[in-house]
Protein backbone atom coordinates (compact mmCIF):
# COMPACT_ATOMS: atom_id res chain seq x y z
CA UNK A 1 0.00 0.00 0.00
CA UNK A 2 1.09 3.54 -0.77
CA UNK A 3 -0.36 7.00 -0.31
CA UNK A 4 -1.87 9.00 -3.14
CA UNK A 5 0.26 12.14 -3.74
CA UNK A 6 -2.92 14.19 -4.29
CA UNK A 7 -5.28 13.16 -1.49
CA UNK A 8 -2.98 11.13 0.80
CA UNK A 9 -5.41 8.17 0.95
CA UNK A 10 -4.08 4.61 0.99
CA UNK A 11 -4.11 2.92 -2.46
CA UNK A 12 -2.67 -0.24 -3.99
CA UNK A 13 1.00 -0.21 -5.04
CA UNK A 14 0.03 -1.08 -8.64
CA UNK A 15 -2.70 1.57 -8.87
CA UNK A 16 -2.68 3.81 -11.92
CA UNK A 17 -5.59 5.98 -10.77
CA UNK A 18 -6.62 6.90 -7.23
CA UNK A 19 -10.02 5.47 -6.34
CA UNK A 20 -10.60 8.26 -3.82
CA UNK A 21 -9.81 11.45 -5.74
CA UNK A 22 -9.74 10.13 -9.32
CA UNK A 23 -6.29 11.54 -10.18
CA UNK A 24 -4.01 9.57 -12.48
CA UNK A 25 -0.83 8.62 -10.64
CA UNK A 26 1.24 8.11 -13.79
CA UNK A 27 0.87 11.82 -14.61
CA UNK A 28 2.27 12.70 -11.19
CA UNK A 29 5.27 10.42 -11.73
CA UNK A 30 5.90 11.85 -15.20
CA UNK A 31 5.74 15.40 -13.87
CA UNK A 32 8.49 14.51 -11.45
CA UNK A 33 10.65 13.08 -14.24
CA UNK A 34 10.48 16.14 -16.50
CA UNK A 35 13.62 18.26 -16.62
CA UNK A 36 11.79 21.50 -15.86
CA UNK A 37 9.50 20.06 -13.19
CA UNK A 38 9.31 22.47 -10.30
CA UNK A 39 10.89 25.34 -12.26
CA UNK A 40 8.89 28.53 -12.03
CA UNK A 41 7.17 29.68 -15.22
CA UNK A 42 9.36 32.75 -15.65
CA UNK A 43 12.54 30.61 -15.65
CA UNK A 44 11.46 28.30 -18.49
CA UNK A 45 13.41 28.73 -21.73
CA UNK A 46 10.57 30.15 -23.87
CA UNK A 47 9.97 32.83 -21.26
CA UNK A 48 13.71 33.61 -21.03
CA UNK A 49 13.75 34.14 -24.81
CA UNK A 50 10.72 36.42 -24.48
CA UNK A 51 12.45 38.38 -21.68
CA UNK A 52 15.50 38.81 -23.94
CA UNK A 53 13.38 40.05 -26.84
CA UNK A 54 11.34 42.46 -24.72
CA UNK A 55 13.72 43.62 -22.01
CA UNK A 56 17.17 43.12 -23.57
CA UNK A 57 19.80 43.73 -20.82
CA UNK A 58 17.12 43.88 -18.13
CA UNK A 59 16.57 40.16 -18.78
CA UNK A 60 20.02 39.27 -17.42
CA UNK A 61 18.83 38.69 -13.81
CA UNK A 62 16.33 36.12 -15.14
CA UNK A 63 19.23 34.36 -16.82
CA UNK A 64 21.73 34.59 -13.97
CA UNK A 65 19.29 33.34 -11.31
CA UNK A 66 17.80 30.58 -13.48
CA UNK A 67 18.22 27.27 -11.59
CA UNK A 68 17.97 25.06 -14.68
CA UNK A 69 20.97 26.58 -16.52
CA UNK A 70 24.58 25.60 -15.89
CA UNK A 71 27.34 28.21 -15.79
CA UNK A 72 28.04 27.61 -19.49
CA UNK A 73 24.33 28.03 -20.30
CA UNK A 74 24.21 31.28 -18.34
CA UNK A 75 27.29 32.58 -20.16
CA UNK A 76 25.77 31.59 -23.52
CA UNK A 77 22.45 33.35 -22.83
CA UNK A 78 24.30 36.42 -21.50
CA UNK A 79 26.33 36.66 -24.72
CA UNK A 80 23.17 36.20 -26.80
CA UNK A 81 21.43 38.96 -24.83
CA UNK A 82 24.32 41.40 -25.16
CA UNK A 83 24.74 40.65 -28.89
CA UNK A 84 21.02 41.14 -29.50
CA UNK A 85 21.03 44.43 -27.57
CA UNK A 86 24.05 45.76 -29.48
CA UNK A 87 22.60 44.70 -32.86
CA UNK A 88 19.26 46.31 -32.03
CA UNK A 89 21.02 49.50 -30.91
CA UNK A 90 23.05 49.72 -34.13
CA UNK A 91 19.92 49.13 -36.20
CA UNK A 92 18.03 51.85 -34.29
CA UNK A 93 20.88 54.36 -34.77
CA UNK A 94 20.97 53.64 -38.51
CA UNK A 95 17.22 54.15 -38.78
CA UNK A 96 17.47 57.39 -36.81
CA UNK A 97 20.24 58.63 -39.13
CA UNK A 98 18.06 57.77 -42.15
CA UNK A 99 15.17 59.65 -40.57
CA UNK A 100 17.31 62.75 -39.99
CA UNK A 101 18.63 62.57 -43.55
CA UNK A 102 15.10 62.37 -44.98
CA UNK A 103 14.00 65.34 -42.85
CA UNK A 104 17.02 67.30 -44.08
CA UNK A 105 16.18 66.44 -47.70
CA UNK A 106 12.64 67.72 -47.24
CA UNK A 107 14.06 71.06 -46.16
CA UNK A 108 12.44 71.13 -42.73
Amino acid sequence: MKKCPFCAEEIQDEAVKCKHCGEFLIDAELRGLRKDAGVKWYYKTPMVILWILLLQPLALPFIWKNPQYSIIGKIFWTIVTIAFTVALGIWALEKYAQFLKSIEQMGL
